[in-house]
């Protein structure tokens, strides 16, 4: 594991302008705050559009694969299907094979949100004022970090 010290100012409490944690949460906000933006006229949330996202790759998933891919628990995934259920853009049916799993499916009204949803990530890279391979490189690198930090925890 490599070791290394990071100072930015010489104050001996830590400073909020020179937290990585805190220029992560601060830019997570911002990003949630575009995409509340973009996303209100389709009617939907941002965690509602991460599911729908999943489900537009593969359709008749279960909870526990919707939840791996989101990094979601159960707990926190279940109301949200249940309000994008009563929503009318997905279906929820026990499996016949085993009545302790649920199958997400997608409704008529979920899949044609998928035409909406098109122009969302190029308004989306037009916000950010990065190129494409910018963009492409900056989310690899927070990938390869979150990565990191998650062998620690």
């Amino acid at each position: 594991m490599k070791s290394q010290t990071i100072t930015t100012n010489t104050s001996p409490t830590p400073q909020i302008g020179d937290q990585l944690c805190f220029a992560l949460y601060s830019t997570s906000l911002a990003m949630s705050k575009l995409y509340r933006k973009l996303l209100k006229k389709m009617g939907i949330t941002y965690s509602q559009y991460l599911v729908l996202m999943v489900l537009w790759e593969q359709d008749q998933q279960t909870v526990n694969d919707i939840g791996q891919k989101l990094v979601l628990d159960s707990a926190t995934l279940t109301p949200l299907l249940k309000r994008m259920e009563a929503q009318e853009l997905i279906t929820r049916v026990r499996a016949a094979s085993d009545e302790r799993q649920v199958i997400i499916s997608l409704t008529k009204a979920g899949n044609d949100l998928r035409k909406a949803a098109a122009d969302l990530p190029v308004s989306v890279l037009c916000a950010t004022e990065c190129s494409t391979d910018e963009v492409k490189n900056l989310k690899d690198q927070i990938l390869a970090l979150r990565a990191s930090i998650m062998k620690t925890v």
